[in-house]
């Protein structure tokens, strides 16, 4: 079944047609861990770079021993593609010694970004007991790297209220950090809600809105219950009808992602960062359609 021939093409066209301005987009990938995984991964990399993204990041696990692996595929992303890459650097996996080694590798090596957060620790862990506020310092520390924070529009699930957190993300931005992306969300008026919060304590800095492409409604389902994300009841009913097409819920979750893009730059958003889960499909797809790419240059491989 061939999805993107359901896709009502001129309307989309149409629609984004209005929008006079760039979107500035980034893409979130993460380490293969076997050789077809790399290859899917890297011809993702490849389409996905027609849009000139401002920089891919890339993640690296909690106490996976990883490392290496972001490291090396963001010294490849930007060898191949010449766009910058931003690893993700976690500090509850090392000591303040062991980052402070890493960031200085990092910027002898050309890496200039870097997503910096806190990550999870594991029961029992003799390693740092620093937050990402403590890690953005010592990143300024080492060198000028242009950094990216965590942000929760839902309230991250450990902080004390939806105040404090916000505190703590302008800590973050105080610090150093240049912009905020977000956990992805469903409902809109959570984010916005967030950022005119933001605004209201003095944050200036960006606050971009991560966007996570949906699949199939068993795996949103899984996600949203680990970041403690809300589902909006119109976007479950959807799902539950159509749940085991999977050709269908492709089109959905995109219709989804191209009214919340639309709605965001409506709101004045120009920055989008995908989550994209080392998929092509959908994330394409989406960035086609804003960027007014002609249909006939589309092979979703949906």
């Amino acid at each position: 079944m061939n999805t993107s021939n359901l896709y009502k093409k001129d309307f989309f066209f149409e629609k984004f047609s209005k929008i006079g301005e760039d979107i500035r987009i980034s893409f979130e990938l993460f380490p293969s861990k076997d050789n077809f995984s790399e290859k899917k991964l890297w011809n993702t990399i490849q389409k996905l770079k027609l849009f000139n993204p401002i920089f891919f990041s890339v993640t690296h696990g909690a106490n996976s021993g990883n490392e290496n692996l972001t490291y090396s595929l963001v010294k490849k992303i930007k060898k191949v593609t010449n766009i910058n890459s931003a690893p993700h650097l976690t500090c509850s996996d090392f000591t303040k010694v062991e980052l402070k080694k890493i960031a200085q590798k990092y910027w002898e090596n050309g890496i200039s970004q870097i997503v910096a957060l806190r990550g999870d620790e594991l029961e029992g862990s003799s390693k740092s007991k620093m937050e990402a506020f403590d890690l953005v310092c010592l990143l300024k520390e080492v060198a000028n790297f242009d950094i990216s924070v965590a942000a929760y529009p839902e309230v991250h699930p450990k902080a004390k209220s939806a105040h404090s957190d916000i505190l703590n993300l302008k800590n973050k931005l105080d610090a150093g950090a240049n912009r905020a992306i977000t956990q992805f969300f469903f409902k809109i008026d959570h984010y916005l809600h967030f950022r005119d919060k933001c605004f209201s304590i003095g944050i200036k800095k960006d606050i971009v809105p991560g966007i996570l492409p949906i699949y199939n409604f068993d795996q949103l389902l899984r996600f949203a219950k680990l970041g403690k994300v809300s589902i909006p009841k119109g976007i479950q009913n959807t799902f539950e009808n159509f749940k085991n097409d999977i050709d269908i819920c492709k089109i959905i979750g995109s219709n989804i992602m191209l009214e919340m893009v639309y709605t965001l730059f409506k709101e004045g958003v120009r920055h989008f960062h995908f989550y994209t889960l080392n998929r092509l499909e959908i994330v394409y797809l989406i960035c086609c359609i804003v960027n007014q790419i002609s249909f006939k240059k589309i092979n979703t491989g949906f």
